[in-house]
């Protein structure tokens, strides 16, 4: 609970102090007057004065704001009014406005590479079995397949590093509503062999986890190996021991630790265990054993369970790039994250998409401690992941965000003369009920994910 605490509050001072920098430095290189950079909103904890600056931390960490001299704002001695935001020419002010937003998306981009020169151990892209029905399981693929690469037109081939790097390009192809080509060998890397995700017969374009179990590409291949047995539990009574090896129940081959976790929960005939006969290989014998799991009652439906952890550690690589790989795939994954967080607010604005993607303050603080607990590397990436939504919404067209500022700007550019006050308002109050709404959602998501309701 304290890493995670910790984890939120450091994510949320690092983006805000990078966005508001962002707008407080080209400010200062515009000749404007700052008069005060804060961090957090309230109470004032702590202050200094640096020029003609006020650097403020206050006790509310939620956001941020550079305030600028502003004849709209407040009297300005005739001396200074050369070093009012508003005096400033369209171009300055709209550099001003847009330079928090870039500020997040640069550091996304230096996140990203640093967290490739680090180095992150994820899963070989090793496919466990895919779910039966889906569209990984039609197009052929089979548990122990090792995809390799992946093309959207079958000419431009992308290697594959990782299973997380499969399910991103899945992710955006699948948003898109195109088929996926994939180049497929065994695990041991031997043939190879071409694949079709056909994913553009996904019924709906929102890649949830719904949609995941659809496409049928889940967790990474881990072999049928058991792990630690519980005393006195079905496997302990059957006589099955750590590292026994399960080759075939009653008679059916076992691809791998998810196919035999699906047979042990759905051994259960008339709301009593079936008896099953494994065969499993131990050390170099091979022995025939009955199993016969017990019944637990899961949310209304009754699954088998043996008291023992099914399933051996899964192949991991280490994705690691140097300096010059590591800062275009930060580039280019910042520029992806950019894209589908567009995509994804686009479709909810026009409902092919549910709000319920939307996350608030609980969700991100969740992730964040999750991942300081998995290392560094794991860190800087949602730092990124974080950064470049930050960046992304504050373009948003709303009153009261970046993006906002900068339609008022296309309208003077385009008419000639700046948005009328009484309008001004109007559209500011309108903002305000949008991001009220939209923080709303967001919130109710985090409960709902919390209840297990989403």
């Amino acid at each position: 609970m304290i890493t995670t605490a910790l984890a939120f509050i450091l994510t949320l001072g690092v983006l805000i102090v990078v966005h508001e920098y962002g707008h407080y430095r080209v400010a200062v290189a515009c000749g404007v007057k700052v008069l005060r950079f804060s961090v957090g909103f309230g109470r004032v904890l702590l202050r200094r004065q640096k020029g003609d600056t006020e650097f403020v931390l206050c006790a509310l960490p939620l956001g941020g704001y550079v305030r600028m001299l502003d004849e709209r704002e407040g009297f300005v001695e005739p001396a200074e009014r050369d070093r009012a935001f508003n005096r400033k020419s369209l171009r300055q002010r709209a550099a001003i406005v847009v330079a928090g937003p870039a500020a997040n998306l640069l550091l996304a981009i230096v996140l990203v590479a640093a967290s490739h020169w680090i180095g992150v151990d994820e899963p070989k892209a090793v496919l466990g079995t895919p779910t039966a029905g889906s569209l990984a399981d039609r197009a052929g693929l089979r548990s122990g397949d090792w995809v390799r690469a992946t093309s959207r037109d079958g000419a431009e081939w992308r290697d594959v590093e990782s299973l997380t790097d499969l399910r991103w390009q899945v992710t955006q192809a699948a948003l898109d509503g195109s088929p996926l080509q994939l180049m497929v060998s065994d695990r041991q890397g031997h043939g190879s062999r071409p694949a079709v995700l056909p994913l553009q017969d996904l019924p709906t374009q929102e890649v949830d986890a719904a949609a995941m179990k659809r496409i049928g590409i889940g967790a990474p291949y881990s072999e049928a190996v058991l792990g630690d047995i519980k005393p006195e539990g079905p496997a302990a009574r059957a006589g099955l021991m750590k590292g026994d090896r399960v080759l075939a129940v009653n008679g059916q081959p076992v691809g791998d630790a998810q196919s035999l976790r699906e047979r042990i929960r759905s051994a259960v005939v008339e709301g009593r265990g079936e008896v099953q006969r494994w065969a499993i290989e131990r050390g170099t014998a091979l022995r025939d054993v009955e199993v016969t799991p017990r019944v637990v009652d899961d949310g209304g439906k009754l699954l088998g369970r043996i008291d023992a952890f099914v399933g051996g550690p899964p192949e991991i690589v280490t994705v690691r790039r140097g300096p010059v790989d590591g800062l275009v795939s930060g580039v280019q994954r910042t520029w992806e994250i950019s894209s589908l967080t567009v995509r994804m607010i686009g479709r909810m604005l026009i409902g092919e998409a549910s709000v319920r993607n939307l996350s608030g303050p609980i969700t991100i603080a969740d992730v964040a401690g999750q991942s300081v607990q998995q290392g560094l590397a794991y860190y800087l990436g949602f730092l990124a992941l974080v950064s470049v939504s930050l960046g992304v919404l504050n373009l948003l067209p709303l009153p009261m965000l970046d993006g906002g500022h900068l339609m008022y700007y296309l309208f003077e550019g385009v008419t000639g003369r700046p948005v009328s006050e009484l309008w001004l308002a109007r559209l500011q109050r309108g903002g305000i009920a949008v991001l009220l709404l939209m923080m709303s959602v967001a919130l109710f998501n985090d409960v709902a994910r919390l209840l297990g309701l989403h």
